[in-house]
């Protein structure tokens, strides 16, 4: 790609993402330069010219010190805003208080309509995102938001790592299931069934409390299968070493779990470990370097290729529909 039309940028954290789009692109980072005050202010300065550019902010939010990486966000939005850039698209491909997405309790906020209003403010004009939470939060914003699927890269990496042989030839994939770790999730992991033609299960948990489940019960058979857990995001991971014991309980001979997300805080890390999954595989919607250095279970999925062909097509003005069923090359 040799358009000059394009600017891509991203905070001095985590860059790790937006090196693999920008180098998708075929583009270099835009310069920018972040200064944090003792009293832990932030101030930024973009390093180039973005007047009357397309600028696209990509920002891994959604774990570590979130708030901190919002603000820094918001600036840099900001920032391009009162540069004169042309069109300012945030790229979130985790987004951040998607949990938070409707009043589920007296005097609860709706936090992911406040991260709309904000980002709006700053100036966005677009917004990129994978496997939104609800995807009714798309109807919080008045810009045009773009809601990727991880769904293809999970079939590919399916098909590749799990459905074949070791002559990498099509194999006896009928010991395969789809399994969903609670109620919510039955259509995404219907879907995913559908088209890798398997059957799926469902398991119904009851929590005692917030991120505590107390117990799990199995709808489907799971005798003698290969079980493949799927959800949009993993944050404690109490939901999948539970759903693992309840499989294996119920006659599994292998689970692995794969989430779009993988936030992991607290003590997931040691969960997983402790645990009968046998791997958990997330996409690099979010940083996980660190975590995979402690945690020889974890797998990634690259979806920088996803996000970099969402913004080619954006930004030449063609469909982006064609990555809800498909990846790119």
């Amino acid at each position: 790609m040799t358009s000059n039309s394009i600017k891509i940028l991203s905070g001095d954290i985590n860059q790790g993402l937006a090196e693999k789009v920008a180098a998708r692109l075929g583009l270099p980072l835009a310069k920018i330069n972040i200064f944090r005050d003792s009293n832990r202010e932030t101030s930024i300065t973009i390093g180039e010219s973005v007047r009357d550019e397309d600028v696209y902010i990509i920002c891994q939010v959604g774990c570590g010190e979130v708030n901190d990486r919002i603000l820094e966000m918001l600036i840099m939005i900001n920032a391009c805003k009162t540069a004169s850039a042309r069109r300012i698209t945030a790229v979130l491909p985790n987004f951040a208080y998607a949990r938070q997405d409707r009043k589920d309790k007296s005097r609860a906020p709706i936090t992911a309509k406040l991260m709309a209003n904000m980002l709006q403010t700053a100036g966005c004009n677009h917004v990129i995102t994978m496997d939104l939470h609800a995807s009714q939060i798309q109807g919080f914003f008045d810009v045009p938001v773009d809601n990727l699927y991880a769904e293809p890269s999970v079939v590919n990496y399916l098909k590749s790592e799990i459905m074949h042989n070791v002559n990498g030839q099509p194999g006896d994939h009928t010991n395969t299931i789809i399994v969903s770790p609670d109620a919510g999730g039955a259509k995404r992991a219907a879907a995913l069934a559908d088209r890798l033609d398997l059957n799926f299960a469902l398991i119904h948990k009851e929590r005692a409390r917030a991120n505590e489940v107390s117990r799990m019960v199995l709808v489907g058979d799971v005798k003698d299968k290969v079980c493949v857990l799927v959800d949009d995001m993993a944050d404690t991971c109490g939901t999948l070493a539970k759903a693992a014991d309840t499989l294996f309980e119920h006659g599994a001979i292998k689970v692995i779990a794969i989430v779009t997300h993988g936030i992991l805080s607290g003590r997931a890390i040691e969960i997983i470990n402790n645990s009968k999954l046998d791997r958990v595989v997330c996409t690099n919607t979010l940083d996980l370097q660190t975590k995979m250095d402690q945690c020889p279970k974890l797998g990634i999925i690259d979806i920088s290729g996803v996000l970099a062909e969402s913004i080619r097509r954006l930004h030449n003005g063609e469909s982006v529909s064609y990555l809800f069923r498909n990846v790119p090359l």
